[in-house]
């Protein structure tokens, strides 16, 4: 064999039903080269009746005899664990299952008994599952795995006299569909094939001379290409025998809606469209079931709307094409929105991005008689979503593109002037650009919002479409407002702020009414366990941290908002927001904390000043304090354990440090709001108790050489406001600020 040949050294393969016929072929034909195989096979006919031993021997003694390792298996696949230990204890792992055994019961459907249906589920569909199973973790754990069903064209197509063997067939493609999906991120894959092949199963349904013809030893290579650690197809379906071998794939209608808002739907209406419903002309090839049923979301805006989809084939280009011609729509404007509201708006949107009437210094985003209610300036957002929400893209021309495949992956906001608290605000929408990435195509929809001719704010939606890309058109554009990374340095600040449960119910009352956000079944539809956060509203708690760290909530400090959507967010988790101060330029990142990973990242906002309470970690690192190092162990300790120690403390403490008889820092230890948060600078909002202490004399005090109330009684240490509170700070300097 030459140096491109396909080897298994050093793999384990399980063979079922490896006796004879296909079995027999794919065990030898792995052990040639270099696996070591399991041979299982139960002995029984065809039928399922019967034990021997012979079978399975023999095709051991063949693989033997040729130099390979080989052990033999006898149990039934319904005694999986049985046979993924018999491939643990001869060669200490399982990489590869091929589930091949097989029996037939062959009846008409009026004369298939309840024994009849159970044998053949019991044997080809259950079997196949208990074995996989067995074998499932150690694949998982190892990071590799490859995975075999026997399907049928019986299960795929039907076949008179084999009810109970097609159920079952076609039961193994959807057990393998979805062991592809979940084994994925496991390089753990699954296939499944739909043989035709010479065997004594097959025996009883063609003639003999045919089933000389079509060898097992067309089908193996197919197998063996499929479980080798280079080739990369997962949850696919293939025909194949007599040398030939085709990918099949699920293909469906353009369809048509029945249904109109506020109307009954009825059968009449059902009839009426019939023709236009099995037209597979233009027909669509959904992949995934998020394809399959992603129109839904689609459908179910334009119903709601009362706009109705066009389904017919002037609207869709066919699925080869990318559905994109740059040069008919960029400059394409999308139909002007308007968007009314009142005072409740603004501030469903404060709640939505987690204010709370806890924080007094939320109250003027929240309370409409406040002498500076004003609403946050993400708000800006919503006052212009319409236009890429509402179907607006769908009337482009030279954009035919599959909205269910299509993904927020940025967005930049620019506020121009502070955004009236209720009024109507007009949007103008323009298609400013399409990127080809390849996997997809990007575009830019840049819309302006004005209130009367005062130009309010500008937004940039930059659009991905899965899928549409390949059109040759250019990858990057001087339109698009480009991410930026943070800092190499630890961040100046970090805010963390728990969601709740019901945070994305709460936040999509200001428009985003996408059932992914809400309804447990259409998360799942999209591939999430739970419904999701919206993208925005992450957005909005990461620029509010911002506003209120660096800006003290001053919204006319605001200028503008640029982020990427990295990954979603659980309503419930929290979000960790790191922050870098750079000139009025402020860069973050917003971690969830329970699993570290990205939500937003490449972002920036850029404030026109920032206020002077706030310390850069360069100026803090200048002072040369002993004090910063505990309290920056504080902050870090505190993370951890926010929420409990808030619980326990619930009171915010001020800190002045000094230096020589001067003030050299503040220092706020808040255990009362959110999950609790220390940071350098005076407190925002109001200390319950505030200490002042020297440098040195702050260290005495934490490392035990100075009593608190000596030091209280000399003067070296002053407090103003509750006293009492005091004394809860022992449990913070006690377990937390040790170095």
């Amino acid at each position: 064999m030459g140096s491109n040949t396909l080897r298994f050294d050093g793999r384990v393969v399980l063979v079922t039903g490896a006796g004879g016929g296909l079995g027999k072929v794919y065990a030898l034909a792995f052990a040639e080269r270099g696996a070591s195989v399991v041979v299982n096979d139960l002995g029984g006919d065809i039928k399922g009746d019967g034990k021997s031993t012979s079978a399975a021997e023999k095709v051991v003694e063949e693989i033997r005899a040729k130099g390979g390792k080989a052990v033999a298996n006898y149990d039934s696949v319904e005694a999986g664990e049985k046979l993924v230990q018999s491939a643990l204890d001869a060669f200490g792992r399982i990489d590869i299952v091929i589930n091949n055994a097989g029996i037939l019961r062959d009846r008409s459907f009026a004369r298939v008994s309840d024994a009849d249906w159970d044998i053949i589920h019991r044997v080809h569909l259950r079997g196949s599952f208990l074995v996989t199973r067995a074998a499932w973790n150690h694949m998982k754990n190892q990071k590799f795995g490859r995975i075999i069903m026997t399907s049928s064209a019986a299960g795929i197509y039907g076949n008179f006299g084999q009810a109970n063997y097609s159920a079952a067939k076609l039961g193994l493609l959807g057990l393998s569909n979805t062991l592809a999906i979940e084994g994925k991120k496991y390089n753990v894959h699954s296939n499944a094939i739909a043989p035709t092949a010479g065997s004594r199963l097959t025996q009883t349904v063609m003639p003999q001379d045919l089933v000389d013809a079509l060898k097992p030893e067309y089908v193996a290579p197919l197998v063996l290409w499929l479980c080798h650690e280079s080739c990369q197809e997962n949850g696919s379906l293939f025909e194949v025998g007599a040398g030939w071998i085709g990918k099949l794939r699920w293909e469906r209608t353009l369809g048509a809606i029945i249904r109109e808002k506020n109307h009954p739907m009825t059968p009449e209406a059902v009839r009426d469209e019939w023709a236009k419903i099995c037209d597979f002309d233009n027909a669509t090839k959904p992949q995934t079931i998020q394809e399959s049923t992603g129109t839904l979301y689609e459908v179910l805006s334009n119903i709601d709307s009362g706009k109705g989809i066009s389904m017919n084939p002037t609207s869709q280009k066919p699925s080869s094409s990318s559905g994109i011609d740059p040069a008919l729509a960029i400059g394409q404007k999308l139909p002007p929105t308007v968007y009314s509201y009142t005072h409740i708006q603004p501030i469903l949107y404060a709640l939505g991005v987690g204010m709370s009437t806890k924080d007094p210094d939320h109250l003027k985003f929240l309370f409409e008689s406040s002498d500076e209610f004003g609403c946050l300036p993400t708000f800006g957002v919503v006052l212009s979503q319409a236009a890429f929400m509402g179907g607006g893209l769908s009337s482009v021309p030279g954009l035919n593109i599959d909205f269910t495949r299509v993904l927020h992956g940025e967005q930049y906001l620019e506020v121009y002037k502070p955004i009236p608290t209720s009024g109507e605000m007009h949007s103008e929408g323009t298609v400013a650009d399409i990127l080809d990435k390849g996997s997809g195509a990007l575009i830019l929809l840049d819309v302006k919002t004005y209130c009367g001719k005062d130009l309010i704010c500008y937004n940039q939606f930059s659009v991905f479409v899965v899928g549409a890309g390949g059109f040759g058109g250019k990858r990057s554009s001087p339109k698009a407002k480009a991410t930026a990374n943070p800092p190499n340095r630890p961040p100046d600040a970090v805010v963390t702020d728990i969601t709740t449960p019901d945070q994305a119910a709460l936040y999509r009352l200001s428009g985003d009414w996408n059932p992914l956000h809400i309804d447990p079944n259409f998360a799942a539809l999209a591939g999430f366990e739970i419904p999701i956060l919206h993208g925005l509203c992450t957005f909005g708690f990461s620029a509010r941290h911002v506003l209120k760290h660096f800006a003290n909530n001053d919204v006319s400090k605001f200028k503008a908002i640029k982020v990427r959507f990295a990954k979603p967010v659980i309503p419930g988790q929290t979000l960790l927001t790191e922050m870098w101060k750079e000139d009025n330029r402020i860069y973050l990142q917003t971690k969830v904390k329970e699993t570290g990973e990205i939500a937003i990242a490449g972002a920036y906002v850029d404030l026109t000043s920032t206020v002077s309470n706030v310390q850069s970690r360069d100026a803090v690192q200048g002072t040369e304090l002993q004090s910063d190092l505990v309290f920056e162990e504080i902050s870090r300790r505190v993370k951890d354990v926010g929420n409990e120690l808030v619980k326990k403390v619930n009171a915010v403490f001020q800190w002045e440090i000094t230096k020589d008889g001067n003030t050299a820092a503040q220092w706020t230890i808040d255990l009362k709001n959110g999950a609790g948060e220390v940071y350098r600078g005076k407190v925002r909002g109001r200390a319950d108790t505030t200490f002042t202490l020297a440098d040195q004399d702050f260290m005495d005090l934490v490392l035990g050489n100075l009593n608190p109330q000596k030091a209280f009684f000399a003067g070296k240490l002053k407090v103003k406001g509750n006293i009492m509170l005091s004394q809860k700070l022992e449990i913070i300097l006690k377990d937390y600020a040790k170095l």
